[in-house]
């Protein structure tokens, strides 16, 4: 990971909270399928992020950089969907979201910044 990449930091930390709530999500609260679609996009967004920093080109880099945004806001889904299912706690819930909506932001930014900058 490359020193001062707050995006890629971001949403490393955040994958790692996504496998510890998943982990807690099995053993404590026997949920499986929506904790398991949500292990699969909250990790995929760290790791599309990483992907695009080795793009062949910028528009290779805006497609893994916009996959990581569509993978942000399918966990975004998730996490409401269990909010509201009463399998997380609204601390538990305010708690990752905020994580999550943090990087929706700097993805957003980075996405429009590089499609204005190639213009």
């Amino acid at each position: 990971m490359k020193d001062n990449n707050v995006v890629e930091e971001k949403s490393f930390d955040f994958a790692v909270r996504i496998v510890k709530l998943y982990k807690y999500m099995t053993a404590e609260k026997q949920e499986y399928v929506m904790s398991k679609q949500l292990l699969r996009s909250g990790t995929s967004v760290g790791a599309n992020i990483c992907e695009a920093q080795q793009a062949q080109s910028q528009m290779d880099f805006l497609s893994k950089m916009s996959i990581a945004l569509k993978e942000c806001y399918e966990s975004d889904y998730w996490l409401r969907l269990l909010h509201r299912t009463e399998y997380l706690t609204k601390e538990e819930y305010d708690s990752i979201i905020t994580d999550c909506r943090s990087i929706t932001r700097l993805l957003v930014s980075i996405i429009k910044s590089t499609k204005e900058n190639n213009k």
